[in-house]
Protein backbone atom coordinates (compact mmCIF):
# COMPACT_ATOMS: atom_id res chain seq x y z
CA UNK A 1 0.00 0.00 0.00
CA UNK A 2 1.53 3.66 -0.75
CA UNK A 3 2.01 6.25 1.50
CA UNK A 4 -0.58 8.40 0.75
CA UNK A 5 -2.48 11.62 2.11
CA UNK A 6 -5.95 12.27 1.31
CA UNK A 7 -7.74 15.48 2.98
CA UNK A 8 -11.25 16.79 2.96
CA UNK A 9 -14.38 18.30 4.44
CA UNK A 10 -17.92 17.33 5.39
CA UNK A 11 -20.49 17.68 3.91
CA UNK A 12 -22.67 20.46 5.67
CA UNK A 13 -20.43 20.44 8.59
CA UNK A 14 -17.72 22.88 9.60
CA UNK A 15 -15.08 20.28 9.73
CA UNK A 16 -12.02 19.08 7.79
CA UNK A 17 -10.83 16.29 7.73
CA UNK A 18 -6.67 14.74 7.01
CA UNK A 19 -5.54 11.19 7.36
CA UNK A 20 -2.55 9.34 6.09
CA UNK A 21 -0.63 6.00 6.05
CA UNK A 22 3.06 6.44 6.17
CA UNK A 23 4.24 3.12 6.90
CA UNK A 24 6.72 2.95 4.27
CA UNK A 25 7.81 6.95 5.50
CA UNK A 26 8.37 5.42 8.98
CA UNK A 27 9.97 2.07 8.35
CA UNK A 28 12.40 3.91 6.16
CA UNK A 29 13.23 6.31 8.84
CA UNK A 30 13.87 3.69 11.14
CA UNK A 31 16.30 1.75 8.89
CA UNK A 32 18.03 4.88 8.72
CA UNK A 33 18.75 6.00 11.96
CA UNK A 34 18.79 1.96 13.41
CA UNK A 35 15.81 3.51 15.94
CA UNK A 36 14.98 1.38 18.63
CA UNK A 37 11.15 0.29 18.75
CA UNK A 38 9.90 2.86 21.19
CA UNK A 39 12.35 5.36 19.60
CA UNK A 40 10.05 4.49 15.81
CA UNK A 41 7.04 5.57 17.69
CA UNK A 42 8.34 8.43 18.86
CA UNK A 43 9.44 9.44 15.80
CA UNK A 44 6.99 7.90 13.57
CA UNK A 45 4.22 9.87 15.15
CA UNK A 46 6.03 13.08 15.08
CA UNK A 47 7.02 12.97 11.40
CA UNK A 48 3.05 11.38 10.69
CA UNK A 49 1.86 14.46 12.53
CA UNK A 50 4.06 16.70 10.07
CA UNK A 51 2.98 15.13 7.26
CA UNK A 52 -1.01 15.90 8.16
CA UNK A 53 -0.45 19.72 9.00
CA UNK A 54 1.78 19.81 5.96
CA UNK A 55 -1.90 18.84 3.75
CA UNK A 56 -2.34 22.45 2.71
CA UNK A 57 1.55 23.39 2.29
CA UNK A 58 1.76 25.39 -0.91
CA UNK A 59 5.11 26.12 -2.73
CA UNK A 60 8.58 26.24 -0.22
CA UNK A 61 6.72 26.01 2.25
CA UNK A 62 7.14 23.75 5.55
CA UNK A 63 6.42 22.80 8.74
CA UNK A 64 8.88 21.77 11.22
CA UNK A 65 7.84 19.82 14.44
CA UNK A 66 10.46 19.54 18.03
CA UNK A 67 9.87 17.69 20.83
CA UNK A 68 12.55 18.70 23.69
CA UNK A 69 12.62 16.46 26.64
CA UNK A 70 14.19 15.39 29.49
CA UNK A 71 13.85 11.58 28.69
CA UNK A 72 16.79 9.10 27.45
CA UNK A 73 15.83 9.69 23.56
CA UNK A 74 16.64 13.43 24.35
CA UNK A 75 14.86 15.36 21.76
CA UNK A 76 12.95 13.88 18.59
CA UNK A 77 12.47 16.67 15.00
CA UNK A 78 10.53 15.93 12.10
CA UNK A 79 9.48 17.93 9.07
CA UNK A 80 7.24 17.70 5.61
CA UNK A 81 7.38 20.42 2.58
CA UNK A 82 5.67 20.23 -0.74
CA UNK A 83 7.82 18.37 -3.80
CA UNK A 84 8.39 19.75 -6.76
CA UNK A 85 6.60 16.97 -7.89
CA UNK A 86 3.47 17.37 -6.10
CA UNK A 87 4.45 14.77 -3.57
CA UNK A 88 4.80 15.42 0.10
CA UNK A 89 8.28 14.83 1.29
CA UNK A 90 8.92 14.53 4.95
CA UNK A 91 12.12 13.11 7.34
CA UNK A 92 12.90 12.78 10.91
CA UNK A 93 15.11 11.66 13.49
CA UNK A 94 15.89 11.32 17.39
CA UNK A 95 18.64 12.75 19.12
CA UNK A 96 19.39 9.22 21.33
CA UNK A 97 17.91 6.47 18.33
CA UNK A 98 18.83 3.72 20.77
CA UNK A 99 16.88 5.18 23.37
CA UNK A 100 14.46 2.50 24.93
CA UNK A 101 11.80 1.75 27.31
CA UNK A 102 9.62 -1.28 29.11
CA UNK A 103 5.76 -1.07 27.55
CA UNK A 104 3.48 0.76 29.19
CA UNK A 105 1.03 -0.55 31.84
CA UNK A 106 -1.92 -0.69 28.63
CA UNK A 107 1.23 -2.86 27.06
CA UNK A 108 1.92 0.11 24.35
CA UNK A 109 5.28 1.62 23.39
CA UNK A 110 6.07 4.14 26.22
CA UNK A 111 6.56 7.07 23.99
CA UNK A 112 5.76 9.58 27.06
CA UNK A 113 8.38 7.99 29.22
CA UNK A 114 10.75 8.38 26.51
CA UNK A 115 10.25 11.52 25.75
CA UNK A 116 9.94 12.64 29.34
CA UNK A 117 8.80 16.53 30.16
CA UNK A 118 9.18 18.97 27.66
CA UNK A 119 8.20 21.40 25.41
CA UNK A 120 7.11 20.90 21.73
CA UNK A 121 7.67 23.33 19.11
CA UNK A 122 5.65 23.86 15.64
CA UNK A 123 7.42 26.56 13.25
CA UNK A 124 5.86 27.09 9.88
CA UNK A 125 8.04 28.44 7.50
CA UNK A 126 6.27 30.83 3.98
CA UNK A 127 8.02 31.99 0.96
CA UNK A 128 7.72 35.15 1.72
CA UNK A 129 7.96 37.18 4.94
CA UNK A 130 9.51 35.28 8.56
CA UNK A 131 8.95 31.83 10.12
CA UNK A 132 6.30 31.73 12.56
CA UNK A 133 6.72 29.41 15.65
CA UNK A 134 4.77 28.29 18.70
CA UNK A 135 5.58 26.27 21.45
CA UNK A 136 3.49 24.73 24.29
CA UNK A 137 4.47 22.23 27.14
CA UNK A 138 4.15 18.19 26.48
CA UNK A 139 0.87 17.48 28.26
CA UNK A 140 0.94 13.75 28.43
CA UNK A 141 3.45 12.90 26.04
CA UNK A 142 1.43 11.02 23.43
CA UNK A 143 2.68 13.65 20.92
CA UNK A 144 -1.29 13.33 19.47
CA UNK A 145 -2.77 14.67 22.67
CA UNK A 146 0.03 16.96 22.43
CA UNK A 147 -0.42 18.07 18.85
CA UNK A 148 -4.14 18.50 19.68
CA UNK A 149 -3.45 20.66 22.68
CA UNK A 150 -1.13 22.58 20.97
CA UNK A 151 -3.87 23.54 17.65
CA UNK A 152 -6.80 24.23 20.53
CA UNK A 153 -3.95 26.57 22.63
CA UNK A 154 -2.02 28.42 19.52
CA UNK A 155 -4.21 28.58 16.52
CA UNK A 156 -7.83 28.07 18.26
CA UNK A 157 -8.64 25.18 15.98
CA UNK A 158 -10.41 22.41 18.26
CA UNK A 159 -9.11 19.27 16.74
CA UNK A 160 -9.04 15.84 17.56
CA UNK A 161 -5.96 13.72 16.25
CA UNK A 162 -5.02 9.97 16.37
CA UNK A 163 -1.59 8.82 15.49
CA UNK A 164 0.09 5.27 15.82
CA UNK A 165 2.99 3.16 14.43
CA UNK A 166 3.52 -0.88 14.87
CA UNK A 167 7.01 -1.38 14.86
CA UNK A 168 9.60 -3.92 16.22
CA UNK A 169 13.07 -4.88 15.99
CA UNK A 170 13.09 -6.39 12.43
CA UNK A 171 10.50 -3.60 11.06
CA UNK A 172 7.40 -1.22 10.89
CA UNK A 173 4.25 -3.20 9.93
CA UNK A 174 1.29 0.15 10.39
CA UNK A 175 1.89 3.82 10.38
CA UNK A 176 -0.42 6.67 9.90
CA UNK A 177 -2.65 8.95 11.34
CA UNK A 178 -5.94 11.24 11.19
CA UNK A 179 -6.69 14.76 12.41
CA UNK A 180 -10.43 16.52 12.40
CA UNK A 181 -10.41 19.90 12.73
CA UNK A 182 -13.58 21.90 13.89
CA UNK A 183 -13.77 25.25 11.87
CA UNK A 184 -15.76 28.23 13.05
CA UNK A 185 -19.55 27.90 12.91
CA UNK A 186 -19.46 24.59 13.12
CA UNK A 187 -23.05 22.78 14.48
CA UNK A 188 -22.65 21.59 18.28
CA UNK A 189 -23.96 17.75 17.02
CA UNK A 190 -21.44 17.36 14.40
CA UNK A 191 -18.80 18.28 17.35
CA UNK A 192 -20.66 15.84 19.32
CA UNK A 193 -20.59 13.42 16.62
CA UNK A 194 -16.73 13.21 15.72
CA UNK A 195 -16.37 13.47 19.44
CA UNK A 196 -17.87 9.87 19.64
CA UNK A 197 -16.65 8.23 15.98
CA UNK A 198 -13.26 9.64 17.32
CA UNK A 199 -13.80 7.63 20.74
CA UNK A 200 -15.50 4.23 19.00
CA UNK A 201 -13.11 3.48 16.16
CA UNK A 202 -10.44 1.43 15.66
CA UNK A 203 -6.86 2.89 16.43
CA UNK A 204 -5.44 3.75 12.89
CA UNK A 205 -3.04 1.13 13.21
CA UNK A 206 -4.93 -2.01 14.00
CA UNK A 207 -6.59 0.30 10.33
CA UNK A 208 -3.99 -0.20 8.76
CA UNK A 209 -2.77 -3.53 9.80
CA UNK A 210 -6.17 -4.74 8.30
CA UNK A 211 -5.61 -3.19 5.18
CA UNK A 212 -7.36 0.44 5.47
CA UNK A 213 -5.74 3.07 3.20
CA UNK A 214 -5.89 6.67 3.49
CA UNK A 215 -9.19 6.97 2.17
CA UNK A 216 -10.21 4.23 4.71
CA UNK A 217 -9.10 6.11 7.63
CA UNK A 218 -10.81 9.13 6.61
CA UNK A 219 -14.28 7.75 5.98
CA UNK A 220 -13.98 5.56 9.40
CA UNK A 221 -13.89 9.15 10.94
CA UNK A 222 -16.01 10.49 9.25
CA UNK A 223 -18.74 7.82 9.64
CA UNK A 224 -21.92 8.57 6.95
CA UNK A 225 -21.15 11.54 6.53
CA UNK A 226 -20.73 12.80 2.84
CA UNK A 227 -17.30 14.24 2.06
CA UNK A 228 -15.98 16.46 -0.39
CA UNK A 229 -13.42 18.61 -1.72
CA UNK A 230 -10.69 15.98 -1.40
CA UNK A 231 -7.12 16.29 -2.30
CA UNK A 232 -4.39 13.04 -2.31
CA UNK A 233 -0.78 13.35 -2.25
CA UNK A 234 1.88 10.97 -2.41
CA UNK A 235 3.80 10.41 0.74
CA UNK A 236 7.56 9.89 0.87
CA UNK A 237 11.12 10.49 2.28
CA UNK A 238 13.21 13.02 1.64
CA UNK A 239 15.57 15.19 2.91
CA UNK A 240 16.83 18.87 1.84
CA UNK A 241 20.67 18.31 3.04
CA UNK A 242 22.72 19.41 0.17
CA UNK A 243 26.60 19.95 -0.52
CA UNK A 244 26.58 23.67 -0.36
CA UNK A 245 24.53 23.65 2.71
CA UNK A 246 27.08 21.14 4.43
CA UNK A 247 29.81 23.48 3.33
CA UNK A 248 27.65 26.67 4.71
CA UNK A 249 27.83 24.68 8.01
CA UNK A 250 31.55 23.43 7.98
CA UNK A 251 32.10 27.75 7.79
CA UNK A 252 29.94 28.51 10.53
CA UNK A 253 33.02 26.87 12.59
CA UNK A 254 35.45 29.85 11.51
CA UNK A 255 38.94 29.97 10.63
CA UNK A 256 40.33 28.07 13.58
CA UNK A 257 38.16 24.85 13.13
CA UNK A 258 38.61 24.70 9.79
CA UNK A 259 42.48 24.80 10.03
CA UNK A 260 42.12 22.33 12.69
CA UNK A 261 39.66 19.91 10.77
CA UNK A 262 42.64 20.74 7.61
CA UNK A 263 45.70 19.77 9.85
CA UNK A 264 44.17 17.38 11.85
CA UNK A 265 43.20 14.84 9.48
CA UNK A 266 43.41 14.05 5.61
CA UNK A 267 39.76 13.93 5.55
CA UNK A 268 36.00 15.49 7.42
CA UNK A 269 33.40 13.91 6.83
CA UNK A 270 29.77 15.34 7.86
CA UNK A 271 26.91 13.32 8.24
CA UNK A 272 23.48 14.67 7.92
CA UNK A 273 21.16 14.07 10.94
CA UNK A 274 17.93 13.47 8.91
CA UNK A 275 18.81 10.86 6.02
CA UNK A 276 22.53 9.67 7.68
CA UNK A 277 24.25 11.06 3.85
CA UNK A 278 28.12 11.40 4.61
CA UNK A 279 29.84 14.45 3.16
CA UNK A 280 33.29 14.05 2.90
CA UNK A 281 36.09 16.64 2.38
CA UNK A 282 39.62 16.46 1.66
CA UNK A 283 42.42 18.32 2.66
CA UNK A 284 42.42 20.91 0.00
CA UNK A 285 38.34 20.89 -0.16
CA UNK A 286 39.00 22.52 3.24
CA UNK A 287 41.82 24.73 2.57
CA UNK A 288 39.04 26.36 -0.14
CA UNK A 289 36.53 27.18 2.33
CA UNK A 290 38.98 28.55 4.62
CA UNK A 291 39.99 30.75 1.20
CA UNK A 292 36.70 31.66 0.60
CA UNK A 293 35.71 32.38 4.31
CA UNK A 294 38.94 35.05 3.74
CA UNK A 295 37.30 36.37 1.12
CA UNK A 296 34.47 37.53 2.90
Amino acid sequence: MPDRLISATMARTGVALYAAVSTGLVAEIQQRHDLSPTATAAVGRLVTGAVLLGANLKGAERISLQISGDGPIGAISAEAWLLEDGTIGARGYARNPHAEMPLNTRGKFDVAGVLGAGMLQITKSYEIGQPYAGVVPLRSGEIAEDLAAYLARSEQIPSVVALGVLANPAGVSAAGGAIAQVLPGTEESAILQLEERALTMPPVTAQIAGGADADGLLRELAGDVDLRARRSLDVRFACRCTRAKVEAALVGFGRDGLERMRTEREETAATCEFCRRVYNFSGPEIADLIERLEKR
